[in-house]
């Protein structure tokens, strides 16, 4: 009889311990899930405050460069597409496309000096540097966040808890695209 007592025992204590394994490896997922939403919730955040200074800037920059419609244009664009976007890849994609159109309106800004001058100008492109930080600083936060998700889903009990939770669909990174990593040619 003591023999039973003891196997039943050691039964609902391994039974004890599987479920817990079992209810944490599912919560680790959500958890990882939860920190690459958060992450982006972050660059989400920052590009719209970008956006909205771009209007600013734009208005700004137009009285002094008449003849640069077509990098106006560029900008509304990509502002309307990144805007317009609903999935995280799509908006990364419109991101992207943002800060090649803003790369090109700070190249034609050196052919006047003026404009470079004005307060407002300088204000304005102050307040989009320092946005343009916070950018950088969340998007290594969210990759880095995608990266320990997309590790975990690709492990093997991983994959079994994420199939659990229906997040068994690895993360796009936010990297720098082809146009941005590139340096702009400047002009005189």
């Amino acid at each position: 009889m003591k023999k039973a007592w003891i196997f039943l025992v050691i039964f609902v204590f391994l039974i004890f311990v599987g479920a817990a394994w079992y209810i944490s490896g599912l919560n680790r997922v959500v958890r990882m899930d939860e920190e690459a939403n958060e992450a982006w919730a972050q660059i989400d955040t920052q590009l719209k405050r970008r956006s909205e200074l771009i209007p600013n800037l734009v208005a700004t920059a137009k009285g002094y460069m008449k003849h640069e419609r077509k990098v106006f244009t560029h900008i509304a664009d990509a502002r309307a597409a990144l805007a317009g976007a609903k999935t995280i890849p799509a908006k990364i994609k419109a991101a992207t496309k943002l800060d090649s159109a803003l790369g090109r309106l700070l190249v034609i800004v050196e052919r006047y000096p003026d404009l470079k001058a004005n307060q407002t100008f300088i204000r304005l492109m102050d307040e989009l540097a320092g946005t343009e930080n916070r950018i950088a600083v969340a998007r290594v936060r969210y990759n880095r966040a995608v990266k320990g998700f997309n590790a975990h889903i690709r492990e093997v009990f991983g994959r079994f808890f994420a199939k659990k939770r229906d997040l068994d669909e690895q993360r796009t990174y936010f990297e720098v695209g082809e146009e941005e990593a590139e340096a702009p040619r400047v002009e005189f």
